[in-house]
Formats: C-alpha cells, sequence, structure tokens
C-alpha cells in the first residue's frame, strides 16, 4: 500500500509541483487548498504524514495542528512558511510538529526531509502500541493438550493476516489471547481496536463500527471516525460476535467482501487494511440454524479457528496460572496452602479465568499484605464461609452468595448491566435495584 500524504497549500504552482513531484515518488497524495477542506479529508482517512503550509485563506497552518491532533495524535507533520522566522518555527513545534521548512523549498530536500518525518511517526505508533499493550495483562499459556494446541494455532494465526474465530465460554481469555496474536503479528506497531457486540445493539454498533456523518442523525454535529478508520492497518476485534444484530452482519460482510466502507449518513466510499479477529462464547451452529448467524460472514470470518478450553478442564494448569495472577498483583509468595488448593481445585468456575483472577484478588485485598486463608475463598465451596474480624462485612441486604453470583455476573459481562440481568435470568430493573440496595 501507497505511503498516503495530505498536502495543504493553497498556491496552484506550488501545489502542482508537490504532487508532480511525490507521485513520482511512488507516494499518494491527497491536496486541500485549505483548512476547511483539510479538515474534512483528516476527518474521512488517515493519512502517513501532512505537509501543511502555515499561510491558508481560511487560517493559519500552525492553528490547524491542534485539529490534526485530534484526530491523529501519532500523524507526522511538517510546516513550510514562506519565512524564516524562528520563534514562529519554535511554536509550531510546540504546537505539535514534527518538523518545519521554509521557502522557497527543494523537492529533493523536501523528499530526504519527509522520509525521516515518516520514520519518526512509526516510532511514535510503535511506542504508542506498545505502551497500550504493556498495560494488559501477559498471556499465560500453560502445558494442557488443548492449550498446547490453542498456541500452535495462535502463533500460526500471528504469522498470517488471515480472519481468526476465538470459540469458548466466557472468561476463558479469549481477548487476551487476541491481543497476543496481534502483539506478535506484523502490525503489533499499529492500533488494536476492539468493540463487545453484545452491548451494542443494531444502529449503536452499526455507528460505532462504521462512524458517521455530521448530520445522519438528530446528535450528529461533526464527522466521527469509526472503528474501522482507527483498526487501519492494525487489528479489529469483535468479541461477541454471535450477539452482532443480522442486519449489521450483513453490513460488514459487505466490508469482508469489498473492502471498502460507509460512514452513517455518509456516500463517500472509505477503505481500511485491518486484520479482523473475532470471538463468541455461543455455538454459532444453533446461531446457524435459527436463523440469527449469516453463514456467507461464518466462511469469512473463520478461516483460523481457535478453540479455548474452559478452566475447568485444564485443572493440571491451575498451579501455575495462580501462580502467575498472584505475581501479576504484586505479591511476593506466588503459591497457595493445600487447603486453599483442595477449595479452588473441587470449584467448577463457571467464570473461568476471569472468575479465577478475580477470586485471587479479592483475596489479596483481604489479606492486607498477610498470607491468603482458607476464609478469604468464601463462596467456592457452594456455602459462605465467615470472614475473619480483620476483613470488610459483607453486605447485608443479600445474601452473600447472592452478591457474589451478581458480581460474577457483570464480570462475565464486562460491565453491560443488561446482559448481567440475562446471565441472572432477572429484569434490568430488578439488578439495578439490588446494585443500588448494596451502594453498588
Amino acid at each position: 500500500m501507497k505511503t498516503h500524504i495530505l498536502l495543504v497549500e493553497d498556491d496552484v504552482a506550488s501545489r502542482f509541483g508537490f504532487i508532480h513531484f511525490f507521485s513520482r515518488e511512488g507516494y499518494a497524495i491527497t491536496e486541500a487548498t485549505g483548512i476547511a477542506e483539510a479538515t474534512e479529508a483528516i476527518a474521512g482517512q488517515r493519512f502517513d504524514a501532512v505537509i501543511l503550509d502555515n499561510n491558508l485563506p481560511d487560517g493559519n497552518g500552525i492553528d490547524f495542528i491542534s485539529t490534526v491532533r485530534t484526530y491523529d495524535g501519532t500523524v507526522p507533520i511538517i510546516i513550510i512558511t514562506g519565512t524564516a522566522d524562528i520563534p514562529l518555527a519554535v511554536e509550531a513545534m510546540q504546537r505539535g510538529a514534527d518538523n518545519f521548512l521554509t521557502k522557497p523549498v527543494d523537492n529533493a530536500g523536501l523528499s530526504a526531509f519527509l522520509k525521516k518525518t515518516l520514520e519518526i511517526g512509526v516510532l511514535k505508533r510503535r511506542v504508542v502500541a506498545r505502551q497500550r499493550l504493556e498495560k494488559q495483562e501477559e498471556m499465560f499459556w500453560g502445558n494442557s493438550a488443548a492449550m498446547r494446541q490453542a498456541f500452535d494455532l495462535a502463533r500460526i494465526a500471528a504469522e498470517s493476516d488471515s480472519p481468526v474465530l476465538l470459540t469458548g465460554e466466557t472468561g476463558t481469555g479469549k481477548g487476551m489471547i487476541a491481543k497476543w496474536i496481534h502483539r506478535n503479528s506484523s502490525r503489533s506497531d499499529n492500533e488494536f481496536v476492539e468493540v463487545n457486540c453484545s452491548c451494542l445493539r443494531g444502529e449503536l454498533l452499526a455507528r460505532e463500527i462504521f462512524g458517521n456523518a455530521r448530520g445522519a442523525f438528530t446528535s450528529a454535529d461533526q464527522d466521527r471516525k469509526g472503528l474501522l478508520d482507527i483498526a487501519d492497518r492494525g487489528t479489529l476485534f469483535l468479541d461477541e460476535i454471535g450477539d452482532m444484530g443480522l442486519e449489521v452482519q450483513a453490513q460488514f460482510l459487505k466490508v469482508l467482501e469489498e473492502k471498502t466502507y460507509r460512514r452513517l449518513g455518509d456516500v463517500k466510499l472509505l477503505r481500511s487494511n485491518f486484520r479482523l479477529i473475532c470471538a463468541t462464547n455461543r455455538e454459532i451452529a444453533n446461531l446457524l440454524k435459527k436463523g440469527l448467524f449469516r453463514q456467507d460472514l461464518l466462511f469469512r470470518i473463520n478461516l483460523i479457528t481457535i478453540a479455548i478450553p474452559p478452566l475447568r478442564q485444564r485443572m493440571e494448569d491451575l498451579p501455575a496460572i495462580i501462580a502467575a495472577i498472584l505475581r501479576s498483583l504484586g505479591r511476593d509468595d506466588t503459591g497457595v496452602g493445600p487447603e486453599i488448593m483442595a477449595l479452588l481445585r473441587g470449584y467448577t468456575w463457571p467464570g473461568n479465568f476471569r472468575e479465577l483472577h478475580n477470586v485471587l484478588e479479592r483475596a489479596h485485598l483481604l489479606a492486607r499484605g498477610g498470607s491468603l486463608l482458607p476464609a478469604y475463598f468464601f463462596g467456592l465451596n457452594g456455602a459462605a464461609a465467615p470472614l475473619p474480624a480483620s476483613a470488610a462485612p459483607v453486605p447485608r441486604a443479600l445474601k452473600p452468595l447472592d452478591m457474589q453470583q451478581i458480581q460474577q455476573a457483570l464480570d462475565e459481562a464486562d460491565g453491560c448491566v443488561e446482559k448481567a440481568a440475562a446471565l441472572l435470568n432477572v429484569s434490568r430493573a430488578t439488578l439495578y435495584r439490588r446494585l443500588k440496595q448494596n451502594g453498588e
């Protein structure tokens, strides 16, 4: 794919010279004659660099830098001005420009300047992506046969650019595996963008994925990028794709087939070079039978399918998983006593890895730096054990086990109250009332 440059220059002769030269150099150029056109361009697509004249008919280029940074914090910017003004150059750099040139500009010199500026952009994106991913938990694969198979498939997925479908129960670590594949792929320097399809329905989900044009609906007072824009050259992760409505499925299938899309309320055709990873905790075969999922979409997203086993089927990994979680919580002692281990092994873990992490984190907080005691793992044997006096009391408005079930459901639903209510088989109003009753 060609390197795409936004050239903002009002002088016809200068603009023609730049376009002619850089086109021969192999760059794709989008031209704008002023700030209004440039704003529309930067809102509509992603650029690798911006070459910006300072003196424009509808404003100063330096003032436009903040607008560019609103849409893309890492795109490199070169400011060109007709005067060699050092204070102006300093101001441009302080505002967020990466380089500053004065006219007349030698094309060959600008080309060398641009190449160095593009390298700055690559480094910026790499740092931002690495910082974002470093905040995520490290992936622990374990030694069970099922997880070794999952690891082999994930490694193949990371080495390719093919769509991946992750299947498995809630809390098995599908999101962490998706991040691992991205982090170990050729796209790791770019964005990892995710959306949970179960928490957004219909037009809300479409708006999140595709973005919208100004005026597409009552509150749309400006163009808004969608996740497809942000995921360009990176990875788009659609979690719980089994909950995506049929209308959005049809729209997204068109994107996969034609590699193009339109924002809601817009006629302009956009492109996004993204890698797709999907995940679901539902049986896609059952959804197909019920007519709730498109078979042609399934063919597009499951080129590589990775099944993640539930925690209860990989008990041989439990000690190592516990050690990894306790290490991530900052504990020096990364093991548990035989009584606690027996409790943990005897539990079925309906919330899988996520529930185990929450149980260990709760025990760690209750321990207040001390040893982990069996009493901190209440509820795992089907009845609530009394907490020691030093631990925080359990609210009395609900039975302790009920509160644990509610918290577990919220964790499994990633905080989505509607989905948590469905998991608990209660109405949203009932769940809200119980949360309010207990000060949540």
